[in-house]
Formats: structure tokens, C-alpha cells, sequence
């Protein structure tokens, strides 16, 4: 199955208005910050969109109203996951796909199922839509890693086209990239790891940072799967610092701040998420206006 999820994708943030709803003009300046500048798909209601306290009602609203901005111009991923796999298969099966071209869905989390139960919940999924589906492995969050084995007996199902990997374990990404199909795509879901996931043959990334420098990190992954790793590495040290401290009090309140010292969204977050401290917005800034980017 041909897909084009190489190069950048976004995790979008969804941007909430002071008093907690949606804020749609803010998301209108932001699909529009990144159909302007490099971005090759869009992602959707991941976790960096807060799609865990997101009502279903909002999640309709977020996607009819990204697709409309977006009008066709970059591809638009949905996140659908869970840990219920009857009922992720069941979302899949009844969702409206026009203007969708593929779908991340992240390994169930709490449950921490076997490798067996992996495969068996991808299975599942893949049979309930007929769209590309990208694998999320992110430990960190699930408490379950998806092994090398797995990934690629799951690669093998024709519309299981790509994993992100958040594991931050490179020998994982490498075993995965050394044996995988042909048309498989490795991509990374660490921003800070990027360069180091293309040097040794992955396709892409799935990233965070790209909401607020979808320009300066798209040079950066051109240049990497250009074969130009000395202009990656200048792109990617510009980055370095800015995306540690992006995570170092919490995704998304880091880049919802940065966003907002660009004049984009606000920095609102729904709880339990809260905005970064004081010490780590201090630095954001600095590191921002080290960028010489335009700020409120």
C-alpha cells in the first residue's frame, strides 16, 4: 500500500481558549502556520492534541474543522487508539474516512498485553478499516514496549504501512529498519532523536516541535534524508536546546508556549495537564528569541 508519511508530520496541539473550550481560531493559525511552511501531513487528536479529555463531540468538531482549513492541501492522519480493542475497532469501522489518509494508533496501554495481545489488537484494527494505518510504540506512556518481532510480523499486513517509535532506543529502531518489508516506514516520535533515526535509515518523524518551527525543522529533515548530514546537524543543534526544554515540564504545555509567545494559540492545557513552571517558560523564551522569531 503507497503512502506518503515520510519527511514531517505534526502532532498538533489543540488550542484551548482561557476558559477551556476549543479555541478554533487559534487552531485555524496553526494548520494554516504549518500548510505554509513545510509540513508534509498533519496528525490529528494524538497525544499531543490531548485527545484523552477530548469529548467525542469536540473530536468531530476538530476534524471537520481541520479539514475544512486544510482543503486537501496536506494529508490528514487521525489518532485512534485505545486500550478496548473492541471498541477502537468499532470507532474504526463507523468512521467517516473522506479527507482522512491514514490512521496512528497507539499500542493499548494499562492493560500491558503480551506480544501476542499486540498483534492480535493490530489485527483487529486493521481489518475494521480499509485506511493505512501507522503503529505508535511509546513506552513511556503505555508501559508496554512493542518488540522488534512484533513490528514486523504487524509489517507485513498490508495496510499496516509505518510505526512511530518513541521507544528512544535506537538498536530497536535499527533491528526494525535492518529487517523490515520494503515500503515500511520507521519513523521516529522523538523530536531530539530525529537525526539520528534518518543517519541510520529512517523515513521521517512524527513531531511535536514542527507546531511552533514546522520551517526549521522540515530543513532539518530534508537535509537528514537528503543525504546532507552536515547541514542536518547545524539545523539540528539550533533545535537541540529549545525541543529539551519543549518536554522537560510536559507535553504539550511546553510548546502551547512557545505557541503563544508566537502569537499563534494561547497556552491553555486541560487538567491534569497544567502550564509549565516559571523557570522553564523563562528559558523557552530565551531560547525562542535566541531563534530571532517573531514574538508578542
Amino acid at each position: 500500500m503507497k503512502t506518503n508519511f515520510g519527511g514531517v508530520g505534526v502532532a498538533l496541539v489543540t488550542p484551548f481558549t482561557d476558559s477551556g473550550m476549543v479555541d478554533f481560531n487559534g487552531l485555524k493559525k496553526l494548520v494554516e502556520h504549518q500548510v505554509s511552511n513545510g509540513t508534509n501531513y498533519l496528525v490529528v487528536q494524538g497525544t499531543t492534541g490531548e485527545s484523552a479529555t477530548l469529548s467525542e463531540k469536540e473530536k468531530i468538531a476538530i476534524l471537520d474543522f481541520i479539514l475544512e482549513i486544510n482543503a486537501g492541501k496536506l494529508p490528514v492522519v487521525l489518532g485512534v487508539g485505545g486500550n478496548d480493542t473492541l471498541n477502537v475497532a468499532n470507532k474504526l469501522s463507523n468512521l467517516n474516512q473522506d479527507g482522512l489518509s491514514g490512521i496512528l494508533s497507539v499500542s493499548p496501554y494499562y492493560n500491558k498485553p503480551s506480544q501476542k495481545g499486540i498483534i492480535e489488537h493490530y489485527k483487529s484494527l486493521s481489518s475494521s478499516t480499509d485506511l493505512p494505518i501507522i503503529l505508535y510504540n511509546v513506552p513511556g506512556r503505555t508501559s508496554s514496549n512493542v518488540q522488534v518481532e512484533t513490528t514486523l510480523e504487524l509489517a507485513e499486513i498490508k495496510n499496516i504501512v509505518a510505526v512511530k517509535e518513541a521507544s528512544g532506543d535506537l538498536e530497536q529502531v535499527m533491528s526494525i529498519i535492518n529487517q523490515k518489508p520494503e515500503g515500511f516506514l520507521v519513523l521516529s516520535g522523538d523530536d531530539a532523536l530525529t537525526l539520528p533515526h534518518i543517519s541510520v535509515g529512517g523515513d521521517g518523524v512524527i513531531s511535536v516541535v514542527a507546531n511552533a518551527f514546522p520551517r526549521r525543522f522540515s530543513d532539518l529533515v530534508n537535509a537528514a534524508l537528503a543525504g546532507d548530514i552536515s547541514l542536518a546537524r547545524q539545523k539540528h543543534y539550533e533545535l537541540f536546546e529549545i525541543i529539551q526544554q519543549l518536554f522537560a515540564d510536559g507535553n504539550p504545555g511546553g510548546v502551547k508556549h512557545v505557541l503563544k509567545l508566537l502569537n499563534i494559540c494561547g497556552d491553555s492545557v486541560r487538567l491534569p495537564l497544567v502550564n509549565v513552571n516559571d523557570k522553564v517558560a523563562e528559558k523557552l523564551y530565551k531560547l525562542t528569541a535566541n531563534l530571532g522569531e517573531k514574538m508578542i
